[in-house]
């Protein structure tokens, strides 16, 4: 028997081997939707037996899609009727200017993708960095009077973390319902994690994705990007910023990152509420409804809202639908400001077209990243735009984590996402589309100062790197997919 085994071992483990391959290539080729991330992981599968086939299991496979399908059920489910405050497409046209009607089409493309209400009777108003926007939210929460709910990627346990801790316990003290979610990766940013303290202090805390074991997590690799909180149900914060002590610039932190949130009132803040129920529902079972969480609505201002959830679930490529419709309505301007610039083929194909038309593309990105392999596949493919005459401006440092998304100074996309894979493919992200020329006009001016202090990258500059360089940046770019 000894010596069976001897003779016979390499062949059962290369079958073994072989079999395993080739379900893992199978399944990658029936379920990948992108091609090429199906020829990426097809080739590693191969190239790389048994550890190509781990890895893909690990971190290729979307389990939580499955998972969500039987868990997650629509926002909507959770609100009472907005029909006192819906919006249809031809009533937002009435509201629009005569040269900007034609966004009303966007409407009509979110109402096809989103189960949520366009709402009018809504107030945005812009927080610029943690030293406005962390005083704001946190004075919302010590006027908390019912609930509380917040969700962050990363919350860290520093100074600005601890104030965020002493307001929500106080709450919890005064008897105010609390609820705090918080990505389980962006939680360790910290050492120990501010669950810790939240959980020390009396406040209702989870984590999303919380397992340390990969078999048991449902995909190791999707995060809650997410950004919200929502006090008593009547006001809203959410954005692009998370909860840490460099987001404070006037506290000269040891890497300062400049950003953008923003504080909303207003029927859409009910939509907001709807989507962190549904994620605290997602990952704790329990249910939040009724007055405590969900106040009646009121009008509050001029700006007609929607929100915009995404994910790897029930809302696949609402973004990525939304970034595509709105170049494809743009007739006279597009601003971009995101931190990592990375789109696929057919969002640079949106793009070059836009341009094409003679809508004035401009893409506003960091000099300086903080993710030297994020920033070396950018520049591999920014010829691919810049050729056709979308223009791009880089800022100095400090880094710059602000998100933006502007047409025609009628319409905007606030919240979490970048234009990137990750943002668009794996992370569960949020964002609120308004329709509003004042809103737009000052998130255009927020464009117009970085713009001014950036200097204009060019092809020219782009072809003129090494070849050492182009090879550096274009392997990185093979990764692309994976970033």
């Amino acid at each position: 028997m000894i010596n069976f085994i001897i003779t016979f071992w390499p062949y059962v483990l290369a079958g073994i081997t072989f079999l395993l391959s080739l379900v893992a290539a199978g399944h990658v080729i029936l379920y990948k939707r992108d091609s090429r991330a199906a020829v990426g992981w097809v080739g590693l599968i191969w190239l790389a037996p048994v550890i190509g086939s781990l890895l893909y299991g690990l971190l290729g496979i979307n389990r939580i899609r499955r998972k969500a399908a039987g868990i997650r059920g629509e926002e909507c489910k959770h609100l009472a009727s907005m029909s006192a405050f819906a919006c249809t497409p031809d009533e937002l046209a009435v509201n629009l200017p005569d040269d900007r009607k034609h966004l009303a089409r966007m409407a009509h493309l979110s109402a096809q993708l989103i189960q949520l209400d366009l709402l009018r009777g809504n107030r945005v108003e812009i927080l610029c960095n943690g030293d406005e926007a962390y005083p704001a939210m946190i004075e919302a929460i010590h006027q908390a009077k019912r609930s509380v709910s917040l969700t962050s990627y990363i919350f860290d346990d520093d100074r600005s973390g601890r104030e965020f801790v002493t307001a929500l316990s106080g709450a919890v003290k005064r008897g105010v319902e609390v609820r705090v979610l918080v990505d389980s990766v962006g939680a360790r940013y910290s050492i120990p994690p501010v669950t810790r303290r939240l959980r020390a202090n009396g406040v209702r805390v989870a984590a999303f994705m919380p397992s340390y074991v990969p078999w048991a997590t449902p995909f190791v690799n999707l995060r809650s990007h997410r950004k919200i909180l929502v006090v008593d149900g009547r006001t809203g914060f959410t954005g692009g910023m998370n909860i840490r002590e460099g987001c404070v610039l006037a506290n000269q932190p040891a890497h300062p990152t400049p950003d953008v949130h923003f504080r909303l009132t207003g029927p859409v803040v009910q939509e907001l509420q709807a989507t962190f129920v549904e994620d605290w529902h997602f990952m704790t079972g329990e249910l939040l409804a009724g007055d405590i969480w969900f106040s009646a609505p009121e009008d509050c201002g001029p700006v007609i809202a929607r929100a915009v959830p995404d994910g790897p679930d029930k809302n696949y490529d609402n973004m990525r639908m939304v970034f595509h419709g709105a170049l494809s309505v743009a007739q006279q301007s597009v601003r971009i400001v995101t931190p990592y610039f990375l789109p696929d083929a057919a969002l640079i194909t949106a793009l070059n077209t836009c341009a094409m038309r003679g809508v004035n593309v401009d893409v506003i990105l960091p000099e300086k990243n903080n993710l030297k392999i994020v920033a070396w596949a950018s520049i591999a493919q920014m010829w691919q735009i810049l050729e056709w005459g979308c223009r791009v401006w880089l800022t100095p440092p400090p880094f710059d984590h602000t998100k933006l998304l502007v047409v025609d100074r009628a319409w905007s996309l606030i919240g979490s996402s970048n234009w990137d894979p990750r943002s668009l493919r794996l992370n569960f992200e949020f964002g609120v589309e308004c329709y509003d020329p004042a809103l737009a006009g000052r998130l255009d001016a927020l464009a117009d100062q970085r713009m001014q202090m950036a200097r204009q990258l060019t092809l020219d500059e782009v072809n003129r790197r090494s070849l050492p360089v182009k090879l550096r940046d274009g392997v990185a770019r093979l990764f692309s997919p994976y970033l």
